[in-house]
């Protein structure tokens, strides 16, 4: 019971999902498809869980062909790589989405689910889709990939932020599980007939055909398709907090509480990603060589943050803040920063660790810190919330079984159907 206090666990029996999606995309094209086709290609014995982890593996498959054919993310895959992380991707998204509805079908909702699937599958997700869009761009090792997995991370902590405050997970009109991922998608696929991530690198207005004038700004002009998508990104996310934070504070007004105080939670992410980049800043080596591992670290951090918060929301427990996994960084910033002093004011100390092997070594060490740390806490709180409400987690322990009256109130609404 090291993450969950014996006093909390009685709150898990209370959980009730609470979910509102705006998107159009959802409600008329997706919704309707899982509901009458993809639901009943999974059998009633198969557990929640099993599903999403099985979607995830699609993911991981995808992330494996991106290490064998471009590791550097600069280089062009062949075709069929995009076209797998197109449909990886898809049956992800799919496999995601649709198990909720089974949990509902086989009576087998809980707390389990959410913490499961957010803190376990979409939070490392999120990391893994950031490395095979990059790679797809072609951003390579640099800030343009540190730049997508900040919009990335702070996405998801800010709707899990929110959800900790409304008790209701919201997605708006434009979201990243629904049109974010199908966007990605989209440019997975059509990056496989444009013959690669290279096409990326072009000019989004001289590949339509705008010819250069006056009028339009040297630097404009230039700007790149793969820019041009961080700059829609960067709308989106701005759109996106702003709203959150909008939701966030009516939620704690209606409930007479402090409303701005809520903001102080978002002070654990700010922490972090200002020691993310003073670190890759003060070591170019990490950023353009070995950014691969440390955008892993900085993902885990990113998914300790977000599990210890849903885990306060599931057990009804006071806002989780600061990551430990942050010391290893606060470490490595201090000691990059000595040198640098030294060299502009004549003031500072030493390196322990230099600007070599020892640096990725450090990276390395703390990748598997992150590791060891986030798996005890996922396998830790599974565990326990298995115990307690004696469930277990990739199998169902007790088959829903309806009751004659159930069994004979379906078979009517079914003879209803029929008859009209």
């Amino acid at each position: 019971m090291v993450y969950i206090r014996q006093d909390k666990l009685p709150k898990l029996r209370e959980y009730k999902y609470s979910g509102v999606d705006h998107s159009l995309v959802s409600r008329y094209v997706l919704k309707p498809f899982y509901s009458n086709v993809v639901i009943h290609c999974f059998p009633m014995w198969m557990a929640p869980n099993l599903i999403t982890l099985t979607g995830f593996s699609f993911v991981v498959v995808n992330f494996l062909t991106l290490l064998w054919y471009n590791p550097t993310l600069d280089q062009d895959c062949p075709p069929w790589v995009y076209l797998s992380w197109a449909v990886g991707l898809f049956l992800y998204q799919t496999f995601d989405a649709i198990d909720g509805s089974q949990a509902r079908r086989t009576h087998q909702s809980g707390p389990l689910g959410e913490l499961f699937d957010h803190a376990g599958v979409d939070a490392i997700n999120t990391t893994l889709e950031v490395l095979i869009f990059s790679a797809c761009m072609n951003l390579g090792q640099g800030w343009k990939t540190v730049l997508t997995l900040f919009a990335s991370s702070m996405t998801f902590y800010v709707q899990t932020w929110e959800e900790y405050h409304t008790h209701t997970l919201t997605l708006g009109l434009i979201s990243g599980p629904v049109e974010g991922i199908l966007t990605l998608c989209i440019v997975y696929a059509v990056t496989a007939f444009l013959g690669g991530g290279s096409f990326w690198q072009h000019s989004l207005l001289e590949s339509i055909g705008i010819r250069n004038n006056d009028m339009i700004p040297d630097s404009l002009y230039k700007l790149a398709w793969n820019e041009w998508y961080m700059v829609y990104g960067g709308v989106v996310l701005v759109y996106n907090t702003i709203s959150s934070a909008k939701n966030v504070m009516d939620a704690r007004r209606a409930r007479g509480q402090r409303a701005r105080i809520a903001l102080l939670g978002l002070l654990t992410f700010a922490a972090a990603w200002i020691l993310i980049g003073a670190y890759l800043y003060l070591q170019p080596i990490i950023l353009h060589y070995h950014l691969v591992p440390f955008v892993f670290f900085a993902g885990l951090i990113n998914a300790f943050s977000v599990g210890r918060m849903i885990i306060s929301h599931l057990t009804k427990s006071r806002f989780p803040r600061g990551n430990v996994l942050m010391y290893p960084l606060i470490y490595g910033v201090i000691d990059s920063l000595g040198p640098r002093l030294q060299e502009h004011i004549g003031v500072g100390w030493p390196s322990a660790l230099g600007n070599d092997v020892y640096q990725v070594a450090f990276v390395f060490m703390c990748l598997g810190l992150a590791i060891g740390v986030h798996g005890s806490f996922v396998v830790d709180v599974i565990w326990t919330i298995c115990d307690y409400l004696d469930i277990w987690c990739l199998t169902i322990k007790y088959p829903y079984a309806p009751v004659k009256g159930e069994l004979e109130a379906k078979e009517r609404i079914e003879k209803e159907k029929k008859g009209q």
